[in-house]
C-alpha cells in the first residue's frame, strides 16, 4: 500500500485541505482500473439487449429500455450518493457501494421477468456511481498542473470499461446466455471492493454539512456557477447523442440490414478503443489551451461523426466501416469533451468538488437516459437515418451554444 500512496512534501493550496496523500502514478492507474470496472455495469446491457429480449420473451425495443433504467438509476445515484464523497471517508463509502452493486448484479442475473430486471438495473445504476466519487477525489489529490492529465487518465480507464463491457457482454452472452455477463460482473465488482478496501488512501471529509444541505448544494452551485452550467449544457446534449447512437446500434446490427450476432456490437466497441488514447491528450490540451478550445473541436467532431454514421444505413462492408469510423469519432468527441468539462468545474471550488461533480454528472446522465429513449424511438420510427438525425441535431445545438459564447 505504501507504494501507492506517497507522502506530500508540502501542502497544495489549490486542493481541499482534507485530502492529505499525494496521488502517485500507481494509485492513478489503480483508480483508472476501478473506474473502468465500475462503469462497465452501466454499458454492457447495450450489447445484450437482443439476447435479453429472446430470453425473457419480449420485444427488442422493450429490452433496450433496460439500458435507460440503468442510466436513470445512475443519474439518481449521482445526485443522491456522490455528494457523500465530500462528507464521508472515501475508502468506506466506495467499498460499501461496490458491495451493494454486486448484490444488484446478482439480482439482475437471476431475474425471471423484464420488470424485475428493470428494477435491478435501476439499482445497479444507483449504486455503481463509484467513478464519480473517485474522479473528484483524484482531482483533489493531484497537483494543479497535472489535474487535467489525471482526469484524462481516469477517464481513459472509464472508456476502457465502457468499450470492453460491450465486447465482454456481447461475446459471453452469445456463448452462455444473457445472464452470464451479470453474474461475472458481480464477481469482478466484489474483487474490486476488496482492492479498494486495501489500497484507497485514508482521507478526511472536507465538510461536516448535513445530508439535506449536501443535496441542496448541487442546485445552489448550478444557480451560482455559470461555468458549471456551461459544462452541463454541453455534456447533456453530447452525451444524449452518444447514448442514442449506442443504444440503437445493437438493434441495427442484429436487425434485418446486417443480421449479425451480439458479438458484432462488441467488435464495433473495440474500434472505439482509440478514444482511450485521446483523453489523456485532451487533458493536456485542456491544461495548455483551456476547456473552451477543446470543447469547440469536440462539438465539430460530433457533427462529423453524425455524417459518417449515415453510411451505416447502406449495409454491407461499406456500412460496417461507416459505423466503425463514426462511432469512434463520436466516442473521441464525447470523452474528450468530458475531460475539458470536468477540468473546468474542478477548478471552481476545491472543497466542493464532489458536489460540483454531482450537479454535472446528474445532468449528463439525465441527458444520457433521455438519449437512450430517443435512440430507440427514432430507430423504431425512422430507422438508422433517424438515429443519425438525432445525433446531428443534438450536436448542432451544443455547437450553436459554444459559438454564441465565443462571439459574446
Amino acid at each position: 500500500m505504501s507504494a501507492l500512496v506517497a507522502p506530500v512534501p508540502a501542502p497544495d493550496p489549490d486542493s481541499a485541505p482534507a485530502l492529505k496523500p499525494a496521488l502517485s502514478r500507481p494509485l492513478t492507474l489503480l483508480l483508472s482500473l476501478a473506474c473502468g470496472v465500475a462503469v462497465a455495469n452501466i454499458y454492457f446491457p447495450q450489447a445484450i439487449s437482443p439476447l435479453i429480449a429472446t430470453g425473457l420473451n419480449t420485444s427488442k425495443s422493450s429490452a433496450a429500455l433496460v439500458t435507460t433504467c440503468s442510466q436513470f438509476g445512475y443519474a439518481a445515484g449521482i445526485f443522491l450518493l456522490v455528494p457523500l464523497g465530500d462528507r464521508l471517508r472515501h475508502r468506506r463509502l466506495v467499498t460499501t457501494l461496490l458491495l451493494l452493486t454486486a448484490v444488484a448484479l446478482v439480482l439482475a442475473g437471476t431475474a425471471a421477468t423484464l420488470p424485475v430486471l428493470a428494477v435491478a438495473s435501476t439499482l445497479i445504476g444507483l449504486t455503481t456511481v463509484v467513478p464519480q466519487i473517485l474522479i473528484p477525489m483524484a482531482a483533489g489529490l493531484a497537483e494543479p498542473e497535472r489535474r487535467g492529465e489525471v482526469t484524462g487518465t481516469l477517464l481513459s480507464g472509464l472508456i476502457g470499461g465502457i468499450l470492453l463491457a460491450r465486447t465482454f457482454s456481447g461475446t459471453l452472452g452469445q456463448w452462455l446466455g444473457w445472464r452470464a455477463p451479470y453474474l461475472l460482473a458481480a464477481a469482478a465488482v466484489l474483487a474490486l471492493a476488496m482492492a479498494m478496501a486495501a489500497f484507497l488512501p485514508t482521507t478526511t471529509p472536507s465538510t461536516a454539512e448535513r445530508y439535506p444541505k449536501l443535496l441542496a448544494a448541487a442546485v445552489r452551485l448550478m444557480r451560482t456557477e455559470p461555468l458549471l452550467r456551461r459544462s452541463c449544457q454541453y455534456q447533456v446534449l453530447v452525451f444524449a447523442a452518444f447514448t442514442a447512437a449506442w443504444t440503437a446500434l445493437a438493434l441495427h446490427v442484429t436487425g434485418p440490414e446486417y443480421r449479425l450476432g451480439t458479438p458484432a456490437v462488441g467488435v464495433l466497441a473495440l474500434v472505439g478503443a482509440g478514444s482511450m488514447l485521446a483523453t489523456p491528450r485532451a487533458g493536456r490540451a485542456t491544461d495548455r489551451w483551456g476547456p473552451d478550445a477543446v470543447n469547440l473541436r469536440c462539438l465539430l467532431g460530433v457533427l462529423a461523426a453524425a455524417a459518417v454514421l449515415v453510411l451505416g444505413a447502406l449495409g454491407g462492408v461499406l456500412g460496417l466501416a461507416g459505423l466503425a469510423v463514426g462511432m469512434l469519432a463520436l466516442d473521441v468527441a464525447m470523452q474528450s469533451g468530458q475531460v475539458a468539462n470536468q477540468a473546468r468545474i474542478f477548478a471552481l471550488r476545491p472543497r466542493e468538488r464532489a458536489r460540483l461533480n454531482t450537479a454535472y454528472m446528474t445532468c449528463a446522465f439525465l441527458g444520457g437516459s433521455a438519449g437512450s429513449w430517443l435512440g430507440v424511438r427514432a430507430y423504431s420510427s425512422f430507422g438508422w437515418q433517424g438515429v443519425c438525425g438525432i445525433v446531428a441535431v443534438l450536436g448542432g445545438l451544443a455547437l450553436a451554444l459554444c459559438l454564441a459564447r465565443r462571439r459574446g
